[in-house]
């Protein structure tokens, strides 16, 4: 099991959790956050944080971002595991599902 970032935090990219994450295991894409799936411990320190509430476990993730889910742990497939968030910055691209979004306003 592991935390996922929804459509919230599209083109908001707070970083709140990014500070609160005691792994170091929330990337950054272009427009948004993502969570390795296999280098979270399910700690929950990102959950409370964040202001627009996109996080979710895995089990609590509203059905209408289920697929969330997959993008956060597919956002992974090329870079594998890097081990940390801050060895790699910023990364240039974002899942297909995020891409193609139309810009996001943000939220009050």
């Amino acid at each position: 099991m592991t935390y996922v970032i929804a459509l919230p935090c599209v083109d908001v990219k707070d970083k709140a959790c990014i500070d609160e994450c005691p792994v170091d295991c929330i990337y950054e894409g272009e427009r948004s956050l993502y969570i390795h799936p296999d280098e979270c411990v399910d700690c929950g320190a990102c959950e409370p944080v964040c202001p627009v509430e996109a996080i979710f476990y895995e089990d609590d993730l509203p059905d209408e971002w289920q697929d969330y889910y997959k993008a956060n742990v597919e956002f992974f497939d090329e870079i594998g595991s890097p081990g940390g968030a801050a060895k790699t910055g910023m990364l240039p691209f974002d899942h297909p599902l995020i891409s193609v979004l139309p810009p996001q306003e943000a939220h009050a």
